[in-house]
């Protein structure tokens, strides 16, 4: 059942109380960036989320007793929801969504001590430890190895698809640390400080010509025992733990409405000439503005049903799927619109800079290729939605 505050609060102010915060204290730039599909620096991120710390929002979600607002499931999806709306920055979500919540349930006192004043204050960056080269969807076959030598384990191995392992300051990271059970056992979660002496970490670019993901290596890292978070052993319960905070959102339907409006600027300002092509043009748009109204009204369900304690258990699988595959859709149909001006894409145009403007085509379809070849790895990140569908299935017919 909904708590009093739950079914006190008033979500329409609410909406228009941070539409009014992100409109006074998101930095220009920033919102000019986020508008037009331009290149967003660390900076942008932090000098957000600082604003929102200063607020009380940043972290509102987080217990009271480690200095959040106690926020409901609700007040959070209209909090995203407003901001993406509003043209904000998403929040990077490694420390603050990720090893804040895994911290509050799992950590000792010293840990949140040490960790949580930083994470809230945007002062230390985290990147996640999950993946690997043989281990992605597969993540409980990960192999990085942490032998322990007295009072630290040595880390060898790699991890892949390391997003901003190059902005941070620490790692949340799976380790294995013991081979002879099943292969989710012995698997360890360990903090591991990124300016150790043995990290490499190793640009990749991805599809859509921008660096934002890396390989890193381990080459006999020490990392302090104490940096274990819950047992070693049981980072397997964490890991799971980990990921249903990630899929929670990832329908991200705010950013989709705003990219609606802006289809739909391509759309009449690049509009075929041919009446059968526009027939055909107006009906694909119609199908998608029906699909997104659909994944609002779904996600709004799956709200109201979590904050109920009705939780069906493939909830964040479904809307991860539906949503990731409604993205594609869009991107794909944004490009289209553009004309000839779709197959146009340069990166570095992204980056803006003197006498280049928002508005000019080419800079346009390099934002709108950007989403659409950026599109396609949110059906793999978080869990594949081939490994959803199984999810699903084997939820349903369990049932």
């Amino acid at each position: 059942m909904h708590t009093p505050s739950e079914t006190t609060f008033d979500e329409q102010a609410f909406r228009v109380q941070v539409r009014a915060f992100v409109e006074t204290h998101l930095a220009a730039e920033t919102r000019h960036k986020v508008r037009n599909g331009l290149y967003l620096d660390k900076a942008d991120y932090v000098g957000w989320q600082k604003a929102l710390r200063a607020r009380g929002w940043f972290g509102a979600t987080w217990p009271g007793e480690y200095g959040g607002q106690d926020w409901s499931v609700q007040q959070e999806h209209v909090f995203l929801q407003e901001c993406a709306l509003s043209a904000a920055p998403m929040l990077i979500p490694y420390g603050i969504n990720m090893l804040g919540p895994v911290l509050h349930a799992f950590g000792t006192e010293e840990q949140k001590r040490k960790y949580l004043p930083d994470i809230l204050d945007s002062d230390t960056w985290w990147c996640q430890g999950y993946s690997e080269p043989n281990a992605g969807s597969d993540l409980a076959s990960l192999s990085t190895s942490a032998v322990r030598d007295g009072d630290c384990f040595v880390v060898n191995g790699t991890k892949m698809w390391t997003t901003e392992a190059h902005w941070a300051d620490m790692m949340h990271c799976l380790v294995r640390t013991d081979k002879s059970g099943k292969k989710q056992q012995g698997i360890t979660f360990l903090l591991i400080d990124m300016n150790s002496p043995g990290i490499t970490v190793e640009p990749i670019v991805t599809l859509d010509g921008v660096h934002h993901t890396n390989q890193v290596f381990f080459d006999n890292v020490r990392v302090p025992v104490e940096n274990v978070v819950g047992k070693e052993g049981d980072g397997w319960t964490l890991a799971k733990f980990l990921l249903s905070r990630e899929r929670g959102f990832i329908a991200d339907t705010g950013n989709k409405m705003r990219m609606m409006r802006q289809i739909k600027a391509t759309v009449a300002r690049y509009a075929p000439t041919c009446a059968d092509k526009r027939a055909v043009q107006r009906a694909r748009l119609a199908q998608l503005d029906a699909s997104l109204s659909a994944l609002v009204a779904l996600e709004h369900d799956y709200i109201e049903a979590w904050m109920d304690g009705r939780d069906d258990g493939i909830g964040a699988s479904v809307l991860k799927v539906r949503g990731t595959e409604l993205l594609q859709q869009m991107t794909e149909f944004w490009r289209d619109a553009l004309g000839p001006y779709g197959a146009c894409y340069d990166p570095s145009l992204r980056k803006g800079g003197p006498g280049l403007a928002a508005n000019e085509p080419w800079v346009q379809a390099a934002s709108v290729n950007y989403a659409y070849l950026y599109g396609r790895c949110w059906s793999i990140f978080g869990g594949t939605n081939e490994v959803q569908r199984n999810i699903i299935a084997a939820t349903l017919l369990r049932g």
